[in-house]
């Protein structure tokens, strides 16, 4: 396969995949943003947001504050920020045009309508008159356009290169949420060398266990997650169980164990001879999930292992771009 049609199949995968991650982020603080809580609690998640994305310079360059409504249409339909849902449309549709010849009939008119209705969809105000529904109809696209890949295309490189770009973008995804939402929820130093008993230590009578469950829950829901949880650990929400089902549990879809395993199996299917360095970082990553515990990690720290998986997820993206893709700029 050309290297410029593996990237373009690699990108649209990965901008798909980061409308829907940002759809999902946006609808778990939109509906937090409807539970009793403080402005600095609302404003804290706000920023979160933007801090997850590494976009809180980008928006304060256009804003004067965080608002909520700011922060949606920063996210949504801002044509400056490379990293909107308007802008990762665009850019999955555009990918997809210039590949046409290597997608099925299916795959290729789904991605067209996404754009097309999307357009529609801000043009007539659905947005602002249902967030919620709105982001909704974003995911729900982003699980048609994956389902419509797997269902037509044939199992060949094209769709490797595809399934790639998803779980690569998938896992930073789950890494980065997992750290602004952790130190945010549970204090910086929360989940370091200090018992993870900790826990009790910072709850009072300003911090209530109700709180701490629906927040708790929310992280879940953003991922899909709140159902798998009850069904493996059939207890209340524990931050660290909430830890270990998103980092370690290959069964658990958006975990960072389960998006290694996708992103090892499709990059043995595409090898060639100057991938084995990273076919290498990537099988060694995987390993360190699979045979991982969380009480290591948590005892040498979650922020410090999140940041080194995601300069690991980097690091493997710029390996795969160099020998399968047009290369990156320097």
């Amino acid at each position: 396969m050309l290297s410029r049609t593996a990237d373009h199949l690699f990108w649209m995968a990965r901008y798909m995949e980061r409308a829907e991650n940002t759809a999902r982020m946006l609808d778990v603080n939109y509906q937090t943003s409807l539970l009793p809580q403080s402005a600095d609690t609302a404003l804290q998640g706000w920023s979160g947001l933007l801090s997850i994305s590494e976009l809180t310079w980008a928006y304060q360059e256009q804003h004067p504050q965080i608002e909520a409504r700011s922060v949606m249409d920063f996210m949504v339909r801002d044509e400056k920020n490379f990293s909107s849902i308007w802008n990762c449309l665009r850019a999955a549709r555009e990918n997809a045009r210039a590949v046409r010849g290597a997608l099925t009939t299916e795959v290729w008119e789904t991605q067209n309508q996404t754009w097309l209705e999307f357009n529609r969809m801000l043009k007539a105000g659905e947005f602002e008159r249902d967030p919620g529904a709105f982001f909704e109809w974003v995911k729900f696209r982003s699980h048609l356009s994956r389902g419509v890949t797997v269902g037509t295309m044939l199992m060949d490189e094209a769709l490797h290169f595809l399934r790639i770009g998803t779980f690569l973008e998938r896992a930073d995804n789950t890494a980065r949420l997992l750290d602004v939402k952790f130190q945010a929820l549970a204090g910086d130093d929360y989940f370091g060398p200090a018992d993870a008993g900790t826990q009790q230590q910072r709850q009072g009578p300003a911090t209530p266990q109700e709180v701490d469950f629906y927040h708790w829950s929310a992280i879940l829901r953003s991922v899909s997650g709140f159902e798998i949880y009850r069904k493996v650990y059939r207890n209340v929400i524990r931050p660290e169980k909430v830890a270990e089902l998103l980092i370690l549990r290959p069964d658990m879809p958006r975990s960072l164990a389960a998006c290694m395993n996708d992103v090892v199996a499709n990059l043995r299917l595409v090898a060639n001879q100057q991938s084995d360095e990273t076919l290498r970082r990537a099988g060694r990553l995987q390993s360190d999930l699979r045979y991982g515990r969380i009480d290591e990690i948590l005892a040498t720290g979650l922020h410090a292992y999140l940041t080194q998986f995601l300069d690991r997820v980097g690091d493997l993206g710029v390996g795969i771009s160099r020998d399968f893709l047009v290369p990156m700029a320097a």
